[in-house]
């Protein structure tokens, strides 16, 4: 039986793992604007961001069905294999509410031709970027 796919129903969650998933929940929430969706016992939490789930989850070892994989928080902020990008209409302006929430920037706005943005990172060190198309 052939399924359509992606159909409709279909819902995509980014997940990050974190050291501690308080302080990361705090941050997505205080600091991003995130909306606290459910918490799993301390171990996990599903936040709904700009229409997208995000599952913050502590480190764990391989389970029957990943049996080599291990979850564990970036070890080097300074070497990424992913990040989130935040377009945003005002990059200046984006950078001066989520500084005074509290996020630590890399540098202020940096502009270029194509664009203008900015990194930060969560608690653990994953990679944010906010950026204005120009």
């Amino acid at each position: 039986m052939a399924t359509d796919f992606p159909s409709p129903e279909v819902a995509v969650t980014l997940l990050l793992v974190v050291s501690d998933v308080e302080r990361s929940k705090l941050f997505y929430r205080d600091v991003l604007g995130a909306t606290v969706y459910r918490e799993y016992g301390g171990t996990s939490c599903v936040l709904q961001f700009q229409g997208t789930w995000l599952l913050l989850t502590s480190g764990g070892g391989p389970t029957e069905d990943k049996p080599t994989v291990v979850f564990a928080p970036p070890t080097d902020p300074d070497v990424v294999s992913h990040e989130i990008t935040l377009r945003v209409p005002d990059c200046r302006g984006a950078y001066e509410t989520l500084q005074a929430r509290g996020a630590g920037f890399l540098t202020p706005p940096v502009t270029y031709e194509w664009e203008i943005r900015a990194f930060f990172r969560d608690p653990d060190g994953h990679l944010l970027e906010i950026s204005e198309t120009r």
